[in-house]
């Protein structure tokens, strides 16, 4: 995707002759900051993914697979490099991808001589970021013609309701859940978006709405509770949100308030798409209730990030000094509340025949 029309994506292994770093966009410091930061050790990527400086569960797999190679590059024993696949994995618990991508690191670089696995890890580090471009291209692809078949039923804009940021930052590149929108644009197909906030963290404000703002397509902020109110007036056409893991039943993990979204858009008739890239599916996993949900720390919910009025960027608290707070930070849509879910191999009902038909090697 772009910024300031330079076409960037949000990990890579540094070219500028460090070829032995990793550079991140720091997502903390967005949409008030552009920043790169470099990453040279395994202690820098699980604390990227820890505090979230990239956070999606794609790009969360890309930065863990990084991670296993900064940690090569010190010690590529098979015990260091478990106990390195140990500690990348113990940073968020939620999101399948991390998992899925450090156990393909470690079945690429075991087998291999210790001299040999410094190469191996890079290369399969970079396969795992170009095959994430390209299943989420393939989303786009699929989820354009849900779009185009929605919008001929319409006149004027197609209005899409999206929660947190599945977008380009949530990825490598493109994204899930904003891939269509992106695709629809490119194909010349009015849209606008309604962009619920998403707090805790304000995901959707300050990251979603600095994409579309990248790229040129027409958006609203909205408050999260906003979204039923929208869906009853008929100003919203389909809903599309991204999965941090998806269930053997179709069931969906995503940023907390997605389960609400849907609830919403069943009562009015809505159609709520999931976009799923394959390694965010979990068959080993029965329902949704199987599925570990992340507590983080209660000052994410007491305080926020913003610029005041002399253009720094402060936090400020929200609520009462000594006032508890709770922050899960997902919650799970049943599949009966998913239309269908837009993988890269296609659109798919939410449940474990129709996933399975399309994935039959992760069953």
């Amino acid at each position: 995707m772009l910024i300031s029309g330079t076409p960037t994506r949000t990990i890579g292994r540094s070219d500028a002759g460090f070829g032995d770093r990793v550079e991140i966009i720091d997502q903390t410091r967005l949409p008030h900051e552009f920043v790169l930061r470099r990453l040279t050790t395994l202690a820098d990527a699980a604390e990227a993914i820890s505090v979230m400086r990239v956070r999606g569960a794609p790009l969360i797999g890309a930065t863990a697979a990084y991670g296993l190679a900064l940690a090569a590059l010190t010690d590529a024993s098979d015990t260091a490099l478990h106990a390195a696949a140990d500690q990348l994995i113990a940073t968020r618990p939620t999101a399948v991808n991390l998992r899925w991508a450090v156990l393909r690191m470690l079945a690429r670089l075991l087998p291999l001589p210790p001299g040999e696995r410094v190469d191996a890890a890079w290369m399969e580090a970079a396969a795992i970021c170009d095959e994430d471009v390209a299943q989420n291209q393939a989303i786009g692809q699929h989820g354009l013609a849900l779009l185009k078949n929605i919008a001929a039923r319409k006149s004027g804009p197609l209005n899409i309701l999206t929660h947190c940021n599945a977008g380009w930052l949530a990825t490598v590149d493109w994204g899930t859940a904003l891939a269509p929108i992106y695709a629809a644009a490119e194909a010349g197909l009015g849209v606008h978006v309604w962009v619920d906030e998403t707090r805790p963290r304000n995901q959707g404000a300050s990251l979603t709405a600095w994409e579309l703002k990248q790229a040129g397509i027409a958006h609203h902020v909205i408050a999260d509770n906003a979204g039923g109110h929208l869906m009853q007036h008929g100003r919203v056409d389909v809903c599309i949100v991204g999965t941090d893991r998806t269930s053997a039943n179709g069931d969906v993990a995503n940023k907390i308030g997605t389960y609400l979204k849907a609830l919403a858009a069943f009562d009015n008739g809505v159609p709520f798409y999931v976009a799923a890239p394959g390694p965010s599916i979990d068959f080993s996993l029965a329902s949704g209730g199987e599925i570990p949900i992340e507590e983080r720390d209660p000052e994410e919910v007491a305080c926020i990030q913003g610029r005041d009025s002399e253009g720094r960027v402060v936090s400020v608290r929200l609520t009462p000094v000594g006032s508890p707070a709770a922050n899960p930070a997902f919650d799970v849509t049943p599949a009966r509340l998913i239309t269908g879910l837009i993988t890269e191999r296609g659109v798919c009902r939410a449940e474990r025949e129709a996933m399975a038909a399309l994935f039959p090697e992760r069953t």
